[in-house]
């Protein structure tokens, strides 16, 4: 689950992780108050949407109006509030399509020596959380590891302690910095650590960690996603989440406890298995084609689930066609077809449909598909249905 910049701060800010003043604004009134409460004589005012890129963003509604921007009077917070709410951010992260942006956060400026990159992420060849850090602060980590790797310093974080003091220190040598600078990165990276363990995070990402010139270390950004499976523990985290900046169909698919994630293709998938699911998508796009999706409706789905999730696929209007492929172990092939046929009479297939079964009462499924008279595509093997469903797209 991601979270907004202004939530991930205050998170930071009750762990006593230092980050800049700052306050929300959802209407441009608001963002020309909080410029005059933060006193400065100069402030920032940002986007806050689930994606990165918002400094080099733009608005599809006013292209020359950057996603963060520094305003020096309250009458400029106001102003460029006035474009930013309502109007739809495209970032490199969001795609053509953008978000509508619906709150602001508006901070106060800093007097910025340098800029730093912090991150941490749950290392699965390390088998736990490990720091992240780097002097190409403001940069895409994604380009820094790309181009010059050697900048990216880490350090394991031990699930019990987290970081320890000697692990700071080092960091701060290599990182160049010097005096009180030092002590105030240990401090801030033995509180951010803390706050990653203590809330389930799965990922922590400040971009810029800024130094001031008067030696402190604050959060410039914040970013923040926290483990699903863990939420239960975490009521509060859990009211943080802002479903409008989820994908609809996404969101109604957790509802009945499917895994569902939305693509750019037009071939939608219904498989039973995450490693199924993600070799179909694998096969589907060696043979040609794009999946439109990665659906599991797990082992042991219901009858009502499996036609949600036929309702979900079909509810977009990219899907050309839909592969089936199903192994039946715990899930039992006629339970799928028995859906299947159901969703017929509910919503309606008007694409090809190409359908895969192996496994248990695979006959009797079979035999039910038969005698529907259904128009439905079998295929043999998981090869032979890729085949199919990308030769339907052209038929």
């Amino acid at each position: 689950m991601k979270i907004h910049e202004y939530q991930a701060k205050q998170l930071f800010r009750e762990a006593q992780v230092p980050v800049p003043q700052g306050i929300v604004a959802k209407t441009p009134a608001e963002a020309a108050a909080a410029f005059q409460q933060l006193g400065g004589a100069i402030a920032v005012v940002k986007s806050q949407i689930h994606a990165g890129g918002r400094g080099k963003g733009t608005f599809k509604e006013h292209p020359q109006q950057r996603g963060v921007v520094l305003v020096r009077s309250a009458e400029e917070a106001q102003q460029n509030a006035a474009r930013m709410l309502g109007s739809v951010l495209v970032t490199k992260q969001t795609g053509e399509e953008g978000k509508q942006v619906q709150t602001l956060l508006v901070e106060q400026g800093l007097d910025i020596a340098r800029e730093l990159y912090m991150g941490i992420v749950v290392d699965r060849e390390f088998g736990g959380p490990v720091l992240m850090m780097s002097t190409e602060g403001g940069m895409e980590i994604e380009e820094v590891a790309a181009h010059s790797p050697e900048k990216i310093l880490k350090e394991p974080v031990d699930i019990d302690y987290g970081l320890f003091p000697y692990q700071a220190r080092n960091l701060a040598f290599k990182l160049g910095l010097e005096g009180n600078q030092i002590k105030n990165l240990e401090l801030f990276l033995n509180k951010m650590c803390k706050f990653f363990l203590a809330s389930d995070s799965s990922m922590v990402e400040v971009n810029p960690l800024v130094v001031t010139k008067g030696g402190d270390i604050l959060a410039l950004d914040g970013k923040v996603s926290f483990d699903d499976n863990a939420l239960f523990r975490h009521e509060k985290l859990k009211a943080l989440r802002d479903l409008s900046e989820e994908n609809p169909f996404e969101v109604e698919a957790g509802d009945w406890g499917l895994s569902f994630v939305k693509l750019e293709g037009n071939i939608g998938c219904l498989v039973n298995g995450a490693g199924l699911a993600m070799s179909t998508m694998d096969l589907i796009k060696l043979h040609g084609g794009l999946p439109a999706n990665f659906l599991d409706v797990g082992g042991g789905a219901k009858v009502d689930q499996v036609t949600k999730a036929f309702q979900i696929i079909l509810s977009d209007k990219n899907v050309k066609a839909v592969l089936v492929n199903i192994f039946g172990g715990i899930m039992k092939c006629d339970t799928i077809v028995e859906a299947l046929l159901g969703a017929y009479e509910k919503v309606g297939f008007n694409v090809p449909l190409v359908v895969r079964l192996e496994g248990t009462n695979v006959e009797l499924a079979r035999e039910m598909l038969a005698k529907s008279g259904r128009p439905i595509i079998s295929a043999t093997d998981l090869t032979d249905a890729a085949k199919k469903v990308v030769a339907s797209l052209k038929a």
